[in-house]
């Protein structure tokens, strides 16, 4: 059913009303307990059904309602919600009221954020979940907030901007992030019904500057530019038959990674110079040729000339893939039409020779003069610490770009600090007096473990800001007793990795 038109004067009063219950993450998590909160992640309600079912005040009557999906009382309602009203809710799609009995349409959730302008929350809609749903999704489900949107929203960069896009916007959330950064955001999507929360999630948070347009991809943009492109888009690899679901928050309708190889290869046309985008993606390892392999490929083919940064944060076989996103749309192993979709999945795995599937993060960036000088494609499979990764990235593109403007003689003239989040561990064998192992640790960005010799162990450990590069290496290599020339040589690529990797910077 698609969702009406948001009315702003009913969005405003349904604002205030969540605000004035308080509905917040922190007394949410309060009022129901960490434990439950916990599960609660994990799609399971029922602890924090039990924890609320006895609570008639404002925020747990809204917990209820557009927390978890339950229906509620429309005295309770009416006194929980007073601005907006039952009516007000229905009017605007959220609830509908049978009788004495209001049952939600929607979720509405509060997501909090942190960014370099500082943190904050915004209350997010979307449509009910597989748990609310009590089974599987419908095709044409708006996903609320999830982990990848979660992830993105983190890694999107925080340098401002003048005008951003968001490619397949679903319920906003990336079109809300970007707009912090940017004076203004065009959010597209192939559903209207996405569309429609979009707009209603700018209207509940009172974010102006996000216009929507309606369209597949690049289509709604002909033609147009921007600064920043940010996409989750509905990367899903999903099987090109009947039967098998076609969500439209995940399945972009192409056949196996196409839409992130369409995606790589429209977007430079839409990129301002020095513009980037950045987006989640999958891809497929195809008869002995690695997925980040065909990543590269796509970028080197692109008409227009992009640094590419290609993160490969996990990789699954297609089995796993499969049982993943079954899962997701709300079919479990052992309920009717499972082992179907099982079956579909791996027969088309195996009609493209997919011997495993990559997930990670694509960043591109058209260059604002001459020839792409950043190729960088690695896995990072470790844990990462809380917080986003955005502010990082923008700091190690700005690390590359002076450091491909400096020679070897430039850097070893530059004088550098360490890093405030790197600390060294040196591990010893029992009774050895030097050590085996020197790792210097990382606890930012992407919480990297490099294992570095004593030489530049004790570059790093120099680098306080107050004697260049060069001076240190000459220093090292009198200590050592090792030709100065031999160490620079050897060092200064390191050197530069290191300060692209954030643990040291330019003083």
């Amino acid at each position: 059913m698609l969702q009406p038109d948001p009315d702003p004067s009913l969005c405003r009063a349904l604002a205030a009303d969540l605000e004035a219950a308080g509905y917040r993450t922190e007394r949410l998590r309060a009022a129901w307990g960490s434990a439950a909160d916990g599960a609660l992640g994990r799609g399971h309600a029922l602890p924090a059904r039990r924890a609320l079912a006895q609570d008639t005040g404002a925020l747990a009557v809204i917990a209820r309602l557009f927390g978890l999906g339950d229906e509620v009382t429309a005295d309770e309602a009416s006194r929980a919600l007073p601005s907006v009203g039952v009516d007000g809710l229905a009017a605007l799609g959220l609830a509908e009221r049978t009788g004495d009995v209001v049952r939600p349409r929607v979720l509405i959730r509060p997501q909090a954020y942190v960014d370099d302008d500082g943190a904050g929350e915004w209350l997010v809609a979307g449509d009910l979940d597989e748990a609310a749903l009590g089974g599987p999704l419908p095709e044409d489900h708006v996903l609320s907030v999830g982990q990848a949107s979660l992830t993105l929203a983190g890694l999107q960069l925080t340098g401002s901007v003048g005008r951003a896009l968001d490619v397949g916007t679903g319920c906003g959330i990336q079109a809300l992030r970007a707009r912090r950064a940017a004076a203004s955001v065009v959010a597209t999507d192939v559903s209207e019904r996405a569309l429609r929360f979009t707009r209603l999630n700018a209207l509940v948070n009172g974010v102006d500057g996000i216009q929507t347009r309606r369209g597949d991809m690049f289509a709604p943009v002909a033609g147009e530019t921007f600064e920043r492109i940010v996409s989750n888009p509905p990367f899903v690899i999903t099987p090109r038959v009947d039967g098998v679901p076609a969500y439209e928050y995940r399945d972009g309708g192409r056949v196996g990674d196409g839409l992130t190889a369409e995606f790589i290869a429209g977007v430079g046309a839409h990129l301002a110079a020095g513009g980037t985008a950045q987006l989640l993606a999958n891809w497929e390892s195809r008869d002995g040729v690695a997925g980040l392999d065909r990543v590269r490929g796509w970028v080197d083919a692109s008409d227009i000339p992009l640094d590419a940064w290609i993160v490969e944060r996990e990789l699954l076989d297609p089995v796993a893939y499969a049982e993943l996103w079954i899962r997701d749309g709300g079919t479990v192993p052992g309920t009717p039409g499972y082992d179907e979709l099982l079956g579909a999945w791996l027969d088309d795995f195996q009609a493209r020779g997919v011997a495993e599937i990559g997930f990670g993060y694509i960043l591109l960036r058209r260059p604002a003069m001459g020839a792409p000088t950043l190729a960088r494609y690695e896995r990072i499979g470790q844990p990462l610490a809380d917080g986003g990764l955005g502010a990082h990235l923008g700091r190690a593109l700005a690390a590359h770009d002076r450091l491909s403007a400096l020679d070897d003689a430039g850097l070893a003239a530059s004088t550098l600090v360490v890093a405030a989040d790197v600390t060294e561990a040196r591990h010893h064998l029992p009774g050895a007096e030097a050590p085996s192992v020197i790792e210097l640790r990382q606890g930012g960005g992407f919480a990297r473990v490099l294992e570095v010799d004593p030489a530049l162990a004790g570059l790093v450990g120099a680098c306080d800001g107050d004697l260049p590069v060069g001076p240190l290496i000459a220093a090292i290599a009198d200590l050592l007793e090792v030709d100065e020339a031999a160490l620079r040589a050897d060092l200064l690529p390191r050197v530069r990795e290191l300060v692209f990797c954030g643990f040291l910077g330019f003083a």
